[in-house]
């Protein structure tokens, strides 16, 4: 296929300058002015600044268009600018951009949770909204120790559930904890994820008699555990997939505990795992399930949902809401969800994303099957995992210095693993033959250049 001759959306990368070009460059130094130096990584050879999106495509300020296999931190399941959150912007955007949440609540507020409710693993489900994942998180948490009356918490060495101090508590990466260990809850636990050491790698058994020893000891700091939380299969921790069997056993484990198993699915839901909820594809079964990303597709919005016996452990709202915020129910935001639902069936989501996923998966592992530095190519659906060894040793920043290659030639990806080692793939449904092709093909060649 000719570049420029598909559909933005559909295309093949197309390069005109080498990225990042002179108008990146530029906004990279007007940002440098403006923003806080710890959020935005500015070199020679990063970033580029986003003008554009459909589909899988990105095009940037210099006019390079780019196969973004990230799905935008996986929020566009659904593709960049779907149809379905444009018509639901545009027809919400004439009638009510702002309302009143937890006072005068949107009608679409409430269109949204009965929808959300309708898709939950229980017969009577309640939900909190909120914006971002990190809230849904600190939602589940709050709900998890109003139920059980216990606030310690179990947690995952790997995991990720957010930056904001309750979730910051529960996510185990020392580079996000380090410089907040004073104000950060001491009552959390860590055990490790199976398959986490290279040296170790199937040996559920023993970290299940990790999680066992410590649902009976208590947290750290003496407090008795309340909550297990996980993700079905840790995203950002290296796209690690629990061997079959255990998160069955760590449900059992847990509920014998009388703890609560929240289930981060917030990267994991809603279809990139091939299910409505990943947890029912690894035997997991929760008693809260945290949704965002894709949810919204690209609309800020998220939930925490519980049956409504867990729920009902918050008191009724006395006209002052214990858990709120400004923008709890967005009319906006609730508006393209609620259409994101409906298309999760009428769209089959999950089957095209295991169709997807599946397809990617096998021709990656085929491209990648002699190269010496890759341990493993893993995935379930479209959430995908290439991860780099040097021997018997993770190879430390292997997936960012593999990105930065990759974005010259056209690609966007991500590194993920808590030493960098591992290139993350987490790309929207409906991607061409060509474009599979073309990433696979462009993913090699960028690994046997930098590796």
């Amino acid at each position: 296929m000719e570049p420029g001759s598909a559909p933005f959306g559909s295309r093949l990368p197309e390069i005109h300058v080498p990225p990042p070009g002179p108008a990146s460059r530029g906004l990279a130094e007007r940002l440098r002015r403006v923003e806080s130096r710890n959020i935005t990584h500015l070199t020679d050879a990063w970033p580029v600044f986003w003008e554009e999106a459909a589909g899988a495509n990105v095009r940037d300020a210099d006019g390079n268009v780019y196969l973004d296999l990230t799905g935008a931190f996986g929020v566009a399941l659904l593709g960049h600018s779907s149809l379905v959150a444009r018509s639901a912007i545009e027809a919400q955007s004439a009638q009510l951009i702002h309302g009143m949440g937890d006072v005068h609540p949107p009608t679409k507020k409430l269109e949204l949770l009965e929808a959300l409710c309708e898709v939950a693993p229980w017969t009577d489900a309640r939900a909190v909204l909120s914006s971002t994942g990190s809230e849904a998180v600190e939602t589940a948490l709050k709900t998890a120790q109003l139920a059980t009356g216990k606030p310690g918490v179990l947690a995952f060495v790997g995991g990720y559930h957010g930056l904001t101090m309750g979730s910051l508590a529960v996510t185990e990466r020392a580079h996000f904890r380090r410089p907040f260990s004073r104000r950060t809850y001491e009552g959390v636990g860590f055990v490790p994820f199976p398959g986490a050491d290279l040296s170790d790698r199937e040996d559920a058994s023993a970290c299940l008699e990790q999680v066992s020893e410590s649902l009976a000891r208590g947290a750290p700091n003496g407090d008795p555990i309340g909550a297990v939380i996980v993700e079905p299969v840790q995203a950002r921790g290296g796209a690690r997939i629990p061997p079959p069997g255990f998160m069955a056993a760590l449900s059992d484990l847990v509920h014998e505990s009388k703890a609560l198993i929240i289930a981060d699915e917030i990267m994991t839901g809603l279809g990139r795992c091939g299910a409505t909820f990943a947890s029912s594809r690894v035997g997991l079964t929760p008693d809260i399930v945290c949704l965002g990303k894709s949810l919204g597709a690209g609309l800020p919005i998220s939930a925490a949902i519980a049956s409504k016996q867990i729920m009902d452990a918050w008191p009724e709202s006395d006209g002052e809401a214990v858990h709120t915020s400004t923008f709890l129910g967005h009319p906006l935001a609730c508006a393209v969800a609620i259409e994101v639902l409906g298309a999760l069936r009428s769209q089959d989501v999950a089957s095209r994303a295991e169709s997807d996923g599946s397809r990617l998966l096998q021709a990656l592992s085929g491209r990648l099957a002699e190269a010496h530095c890759v341990r493993e190519v893993r995935g379930l659906g479209l959430l995908i995992g290439i991860e780099f060894v040097e021997g018997d040793r993770p190879m430390r920043g292997a997936g960012a210095r593999v990105a930065t290659a990759a974005l010259a030639k056209g690609l966007i990806v991500l590194p993920a693993g808590d030493q960098g080692e591992v290139l993350e793939l987490t790309p929207p449904i409906g991607m061409t033959d060509e474009q599979v092709e073309c990433a696979v093909g462009q993913l090699a060649s960028s690994i046997e250049e930098v590796l």
